[in-house]
């Protein structure tokens, strides 16, 4: 009987368009995963500015056309760097699974827009390629995300219960398993994006990471406390945010540095303030996502949290998660299991969501 258990790469772009991921994991698409290794590829300024631009305003399809060939083909770029580093494992793979770039995001709508051509990737790579998960997702029902809560389960399947896992991503979700083994998943606030996006704008830095512009400012606690009277943070789990959710977070009138630490606070009082609604609070909480380091956000986490851990004890890497996520879930659809499920995403049933250029429904 052939073994379950395949190499498969994911791949995915930073939250500002600055950079591609790729990780490569071998796994049998349930709770047995072996992470093996990741790149973090730059990408041209060009092609930076580029999908920054699309990301803010409405482009004409050509241009979004040609941009979407020139990612794709960095996508290809950052496979043969995995290549180079892991040969034999690469060359192994079964799939790579693909997060395009997203220009759009209006799931209430049932739209939910990205770049990134899965036949063009198939033919640079010489491999399958398993895309359009979040698409798939809203046709049954779905928001399209958060679509790492079903990996975050699956990492934490010998957790002592109730086990939580929160992701400081471009948006911030959480992963909630009780001792019955229930899920309660979903975005809960807003994330590095709107970080980013503050500091690049007013304060001419690439980003936040280690604090180096919120550790500067001080906290206006009055924008936080008006920040989470939006509606988005009384919905019930799962959900996920669009753009105009986050409108009305207005630090404009603050200090660069005020700004950052404000933007911090109301990240961490979001996540805070989903963690209290869970039906039951957990000892620990593991953290991942290229926020999990920050010392601001852990600060004021640890305040409302009992034990913050960030996942690199056990081994894993918080910066190729999300990336090693796609690998897994283009395992998943290859066997044939559900990617999304009503616990996660809200959509009909659980489902093998997701399209393959591979021929047939799963190979």
């Amino acid at each position: 009987m052939e073994s379950p258990h395949r190499f498969a790469i994911g791949l995915l772009t930073t939250v500002t368009g600055d950079a591609v991921e790729a990780a490569l994991i071998h796994s049998d698409g349930r709770d047995d995963i072996r992470p093996i290794g990741g790149v973090h590829l730059p990408c041209p300024q060009a092609l930076h500015w580029g999908l920054l631009e699309a990301t803010q305003n409405d482009l004409p399809i050509t241009e979004l056309g040609r941009l979407e060939q020139e990612l794709t083909h960095h996508f290809g770029r950052a496979v043969e760097e995995l290549r180079r580093a892991h040969p034999a494992e690469v060359n192994a793979a079964a799939a790579v699974g693909l997060d395009g770039h997203t220009v759009r995001r209006m799931p209430e709508e049932g739209v939910w827009l990205q770049i990134g051509n899965p036949w063009l990737l198939a033919e640079l790579t010489g491999l399958p390629v398993v895309a359009d998960f979040r698409r798939h997702d809203i046709a049954i029902g779905g928001q399209g995300a958060p679509l790492e809560s079903m990996y975050h389960w699956a990492l934490m399947a010998e957790e002592p219960r109730p086990a939580l896992m929160i992701n400081l991503g471009a948006v911030s979700s959480l992963t909630w398993l009780s001792p019955a083994n229930e899920i309660i998943a979903g975005d809960v606030g807003p994330g590095l994006e709107l970080l980013d996006e503050w500091v690049q704008e007013v304060a001419e830095a690439a980003n936040d990471d280690g604090g180096q512009v919120s550790l500067r400012g001080e906290v206006h606690q009055q924008v936080v406390d008006y920040a989470l009277e939006g509606r988005f943070f009384s919905r019930p789990l799962p959900r996920t945010p669009t753009r105009s959710d986050f409108e009305h977070i207005d630090v404009s009138g603050l200090e660069p540095e005020d700004g950052a630490a404000t933007i911090c606070a109301i990240i961490a009082d979001a996540i805070s303030l989903a963690v209290r609604q869970l039906p039951q609070a957990p000892e620990i909480a593991w953290v991942t996502g290229r926020g999990s380091r920050h010392p601001l956000l852990l600060e004021r986490l640890g305040a409302s949290i009992a034990e913050l851990r960030n996942v690199d004890r056990r081994g894993l890497n918080p910066d190729t998660l999300e990336a090693e996520c796609f690998a897994w879930l283009a395992i998943r659809y290859q066997r044939g299991l559900p990617v999304t499920t009503p616990e996660t995403t809200g959509c009909r049933e659980a489902s093998c969501a997701g399209v393959s250029t591979a021929r047939g429904p799963w190979s």
